[in-house]
Order: structure tokens, then sequence, then C-alpha cells
């Protein structure tokens, strides 16, 4: 028999940055999670990432205060302002342009994202990547 699930909670944190601090602290406190147990399993599963990427994690919080929890990609915002070399998108993306990303970059991001997107294959992914990219002031120049 499954176990009862009492909460599920959403967090975006640093690769192997993990504290009990805000946000984790309070959100998994609630619940009664072992705080400690997350945070160092957290950060044994993304200490390969590279340093300062935000990662979601989906934690899903049991009866009996055990949990499980998902580490999802990075954010496509993230990732593209990665990708451009920006620090931030655009206050108005119809009229101010902040960078450029290519064709290439747009599918390597959709093909990464893929798996924790809402589309059925790699076009639709690339089309959500593309709006994203487009609401962040972002030029699509193809190669």
């Amino acid at each position: 028999m499954s176990k009862e699930v009492v909460a599920k909670i959403k967090l975006a944190i640093i690769a192997g940055q993990a504290s009990p601090a805000p946000p984790v602290g309070p959100a998994l406190g609630q619940h009664g999670v072992n705080i400690m147990e997350f945070v160092r399993q957290f950060n044994d599963r993304t200490k390969k990432m590279e340093e300062g990427t935000v990662v979601p994690a989906l934690v899903t919080v049991f009866k009996d205060k055990s949990f499980t929890f998902l580490v999802k990609t990075p954010p496509a915002s993230y990732l593209l302002k990665k990708a451009a070399g920006i620090a931030k998108g655009s206050g108005a993306p119809n009229k101010d342009k902040v960078g450029k990303v290519s064709s290439k970059q747009i599918e390597d991001i959709a093909r990464l994202k893929l798996p924790d997107l809402n589309a059925n294959d790699l076009e639709a992914a690339k089309r959500i990547i593309e709006g994203t990219a487009k609401n962040m002031g972002l030029e699509i120049v193809s190669e």
C-alpha cells in the first residue's frame, strides 16, 4: 500500500547550496520534514551541476514525515540568459531587445528542457522556448 501524501512543495534552490535557511527551512519545517536530511540529499544530487544554477525541486511529503523529491531541469529563462550572456531580461521586450540567441541554442535548450515541458515533440518544445526568449526581449537569429 502506498503512503498517504500530505503535501507537495515546489522549491527553487541553487544547485549544491541548499541550507536550512529560508526558503527551504520554513517550507519543509511546517510539515515536520527532517530539513537537514533534505539539504544533504539535495546537495549530493546537485553537486555535479554548474555553480550558481537555479534548480527547481518538487518535494512530496508523506504522513509519516518521510519525503521524496524530484530535481528538474533549470528554468528556461535561466538557460536563455546564460546562452545570450545577459544578466536579466528586458523590461519592455517589444521595444528593447537585450540580446540574441541562435536557433541552434534554442534547439539545445529545448532538448534539455523536453522532459519538463508540456510538449510532445522537439518542435513544440522549441516553440515554447522561442516564446520565452521573445518575452525576455531576446532576438532569435538563424544560423
